[in-house]
């Protein structure tokens, strides 16, 4: 006859969560001590990320994140460009580099910004943009040059649950930083989906 097999008894609870314990405890002090500064390897948003890039350059663009700020009032400045009502919506060939589609304003009012600028100094764009709701408040804005090509992207977010935005009427403030744009001619095209504007700027 075969020899009879002994059931193993499992181990008690307490064994198993005074093990995993003892093997968080190390396992955490190593991530810890030897984990890389700054945000943390998201797989998916990261290749997306690097995916866009590349299109964007294989396309011939240059992406420049700006800071942008939502001042309380206008703020009164050097003489502004001559600006013009542009056709809504993104250039075609930036629509298809682009894998997400930015969240656009309705409409582009009115903008305030310098005929010139200096490569060495930053170049400060006002502009009043409205939305068809509340529910979309500015999330970033992006620049992409190609060639002497400019456009400038501002990218609205959902907000979530029943959060409102003050207004749909927005007052919002972008500054190209120093350097980000040689010298030369531009012709800049800041992007609504219903109505956008344009002028020209001078970096000499």
């Amino acid at each position: 006859m075969p020899p009879v097999l002994r059931e193993r008894k499992p181990w008690p609870m307490k064994w198993v969560a005074l093990t995993i314990v003892l093997a968080l405890i190390p396992y955490t002090w190593l991530t810890l001590h030897f984990r890389k500064p700054g945000r943390m390897f998201e797989p998916y948003h990261d290749l997306k990320e690097r995916a866009n890039t590349m299109r964007l350059l294989s396309a011939g663009f240059q992406r420049i994140n700006l800071e942008a700020t939502r001042p309380p009032d206008a703020t009164p400045g050097v003489p502004a460009a001559p600006v013009f009502p542009a056709r809504g919506g993104l250039p075609p060939e930036l629509d298809l580099s682009l894998i997400d589609r930015p969240l656009l304003p309705a409409e582009i009012q009115s903008v305030h910004a310098a005929a010139s600028a200096s490569p060495t100094l930053p170049y400060p764009i006002e502009f009043r943009c409205t939305q068809p709701d509340n529910h979309q408040q500015l999330g970033s804005a992006e620049l992409y040059v190609h060639g002497g090509e400019v456009v400038l992207v501002p990218d609205f977010e959902r907000l979530a649950g029943e959060l409102l935005a003050r207004s749909s009427d927005n007052l919002i403030r972008v500054t190209v930083p120093p350097g980000a744009l040689k010298p030369g001619s531009y012709h800049v095209t800041l992007v609504g989906s219903r109505l956008s504007k344009a002028w020209t700027l001078e970096v000499k």
